[in-house]
């Protein structure tokens, strides 16, 4: 037996209503490239695993993986990667096949781990997660929304995204103190609209946010002049959250060659 360990953020997923839901979420098919990171103790992993026949998974806790490799013996071939989804290159695993990423990710790593995804995003089919629910409140926000902001845009700028439902504490094991969502990522084939310089468009999305209160001529006044506002077309009374992905992006790109 495993005791949920606290410094890796540990909630097993025990309902089995929710499981059969966000199995049928995912839909798996045997033809998938398909990567589950965090397994735990198989509650995701065995009914994918029985539809796929074959799953390659991350797990950092090695001493789980003896728990789940015989859990999963009966129901097809396991591949483990003992290892830090954070530092993991999954480059290696879309050689054949764009990848699909599933997974109940840790709530203290989720989000360092969606931007570390997002590197390869170019390789990704899709995305399910289980997320703490304020999280994916954040990344499927919509301009205007409270919860939209620096995740909102930098997600959506390569991604759509749908919230897909909510899932209680008592699905786990044990209880975590916040409530859960499923968010589905689906990464563009084609960004709607390309920052000509991602790493200024990176800045200044994170320096309108790091005081969303104020208007943005305020929160951008070492990164954008009145020309630049005049040449992207956009009021800079407005509030950070009051801009779309694609403004973001118009702004960047107008104001990327002044700096």
């Amino acid at each position: 037996m495993h005791s949920p360990r606290k410094r890796f953020g540990q909630h097993f997923l025990v309902d089995k209503n929710v499981i059969t839901r966000l199995v049928d979420a995912i839909s798996p098919q045997k033809t998938d490239n398909l990567v589950e990171i965090g397994p735990g103790q198989g509650a995701l992993t065995i009914p994918v695993l029985k539809k796929m026949g074959y799953l390659n998974v991350i797990e950092l806790d090695r001493d789980l993986i003896p728990i789940l490799t015989e859990r999963c013996k009966p129901h097809g071939t396991l591949t483990v990667y003992q290892t830090d989804a954070l530092d993991f290159d999954f480059q290696t695993l879309a050689q054949d096949a764009p990848l699909r990423v599933i997974g109940n990710l840790p709530y203290n790593i989720s989000t360092p781990l969606i931007f570390h995804l997002l590197e390869y995003a170019a390789l990704i089919k899709d995305m399910h997660f289980m997320l703490q629910k304020e999280v994916v409140d954040r990344l499927a926000a919509k301009i205007g929304n409270s919860d939209y902001g620096r995740l909102s845009i930098m997600v959506q700028y390569y991604c759509e995204v749908s919230a897909l439902f909510d899932v209680p504490p008592e699905a786990f094991d044990p209880p975590p103190k916040v409530n859960s969502s499923i968010v589905r990522i689906i990464p563009y084939k084609n960004i709607p609209f390309s920052a000509n310089d991602f790493s200024h468009f990176a800045k200044l999305v994170k320096q309108a946010f790091n005081q969303r209160r104020k208007t943005l001529r305020n929160c951008l006044k070492l990164m954008v002049d009145e020309e630049g506002w005049k040449r992207a077309g956009i009021d800079s009374s407005l509030r950070p959250e009051q801009l779309s992905v694609a403004q973001y992006v118009r702004l960047s790109n107008e104001t990327c060659h002044s700096q």
